[in-house]
C-alpha cells in the first residue's frame, strides 16, 4: 500500500475506560491502514472493541472516563488527530470523516425534522444559507433513494420507517462529502431485506464518491461481497486481518472459524442446530499476558495459556495471530476440512 493511496493510518492504538471496578483495557495495541475507495469491515462479538476503536479514529471518546493512551496513533491525511484542538476537531468531524451510527432512532433528534438535521452539517460545513441548504438536503435524501424527498425534507424521525431512518442517517453523514465514511453496524435493527438494500446503497453511494468505508459489525454474513479486507477482533485485539477471500476461503484462526461457523447456511435439508460458541470472552480489567481466546478454543495447548501468540504472516495481506501457525504445533482439521468431512460445503 503506497502512501499516496494510504487516507488513515491507526498504529498501537490502546483505549482504555475508568470505572469504579479498575481500568478496563478495551483496546490493546490495534493497528491498520486505509486507502481511499476502500472498504474495511471489523468483525467480532459484542465487546471487543470494533465501535470503540470506530469512535477513537473520530475522538468520540469522552475523557477522563475514556482514555486514548500515550504511544498510540491516529494520522488522517497526514494530520495528526490526537493532537487537534477543539476547532480543528470540529472541522475533521463531516469534512474529512463522517459516521453512521447503530441506532438511528436514538441518533437522531426527535425534536427536529430530518432536513433541519441535515441542514445543520451543510450551514456549518460548507457555509450554506438557509435555502441552499435546503436544496442540497433534498437532493441528498434523493440520492439515497428516499421517495418524495421535497415532502419527507421536513418529516420527524418518528414518521418515517427504520429503513427510512437509516438512509437519513446516510446522507447526513455523506453532506460533506467525506474521505471516510464509519459505519457502525447500520443494519442491525432492519431485516434482512432493508438490509440489503441498505448494503447495496452503500455500495453504489461509494463508487459514486469514491469514499474510503469502514464497516463495524459482527455478522460475516453482512460483509462477504462488500468488504475489501476484513480484520477479525477479539478481547480488544485483531486476532485475524486479509482480504475478504481470504478470511471466507483460507482463515486459520479458530475463532474467524467459529464466527465463519455461526452464519447460517441454504441448505435443502438440515437438521443440525446453529453452531454457537461457548463461553464468555475474558475480563479485560485483567492483565492478558496469553492468547485472549485460549479458554474457548479447542484447539488450546499449554503455549496458549502462556504467552501472546505472534502475528504470522500467511501472504502479504493474510496475517493471523495464533499459536497453531508455528511450525511446531500440531496439524489440525480447519474449519474448511471439517464442512467437506460433513458434506456442507457448498
Amino acid at each position: 500500500m503506497s502512501e499516496k493511496e494510504k487516507i488513515l493510518e491507526v498504529d498501537n492504538l490502546h483505549v482504555s475506560f475508568h470505572t469504579y471496578a479498575g481500568e478496563v483495557k478495551a483496546v490493546r495495541g490495534v493497528g491498520f491502514e486505509l486507502s481511499k475507495g476502500e472498504t474495511l469491515a471489523f468483525v467480532g462479538e459484542s465487546g471487543c472493541g470494533k465501535t470503540v476503536t470506530a469512535k477513537s479514529i473520530l475522538r468520540l471518546l469522552k475523557p477522563p472516563f475514556a482514555e486514548i493512551k500515550e504511544g498510540s496513533k491516529i494520522i488522517c491525511d497526514g494530520k495528526d488527530v490526537l493532537a487537534m484542538n477543539q476547532k480543528e476537531l470540529c472541522s475533521f468531524r463531516g469534512d474529512e470523516v463522517s459516521m453512521i451510527f447503530q441506532d438511528p432512532m436514538t441518533s437522531l433528534n426527535p425534536t427536529m425534522t430530518v432536513g433541519k438535521q441535515i441542514m445543520e452539517s451543510l450551514k456549518i460545513h460548507k457555509h450554506l444559507d438557509k435555502k441552499q441548504a435546503r436544496e442540497e438536503a433534498i437532493e441528498m435524501l434523493r440520492m439515497v433513494n428516499i421517495p418524495s424527498p421535497e415532502k419527507r425534507i421536513d418529516n420527524y424521525p418518528h414518521e418515517m420507517s427504520g429503513g427510512m431512518r437509516q438512509r437519513v442517517m446516510i446522507a447526513m453523514a455523506l453532506a460533506c462529502n467525506p474521505k471516510i465514511l464509519i459505519a457502525d453496524e447500520p443494519t442491525t435493527a432492519l431485516d434482512v431485506t432493508i438490509q440489503a438494500q441498505i448494503m447495496d446503497l452503500m455500495s453504489e453511494l461509494k463508487e459514486k464518491m469514491n469514499t474510503a468505508i469502514i464497516l463495524v459489525t459482527h455478522d460475516l454474513g453482512v460483509v462477504a461481497n462488500f468488504a475489501d479486507r476484513i480484520q477479525v477482533m477479539y478481547a480488544g485485539q485483531v486476532v485475524e486481518r486479509g482480504t475478504a477471500k481470504e478470511i471466507f476461503e483460507e482463515s486459520r484462526h479458530p475463532y474467524t472459524w467459529a464466527l465463519l461457523n455461526s452464519v447460517p447456511k441454504m441448505e435443502k435439508e438440515t437438521k443440525k442446530e446453529l453452531y454457537a460458541l461457548k463461553g464468555t470472552p475474558p475480563d479485560l480489567i485483567l492483565p492478558l499476558n496469553h492468547c485472549p481466546f485460549a479458554s474457548r478454543c479447542e484447539y488450546c495447548m499449554p503455549i496458549c495459556k502462556e504467552r501472546n501468540p505472534q502475528e504470522y504472516s500467511i501472504s502479504d495481506t493474510h496475517k493471523v495471530s495464533c499459536w497453531l501457525q508455528h511450525k511446531n504445533a500440531p496439524k489440525v482439521k480447519s474449519f474448511y476440512d471439517r464442512r467437506k468431512e460433513d458434506g456442507s460445503d457448498s
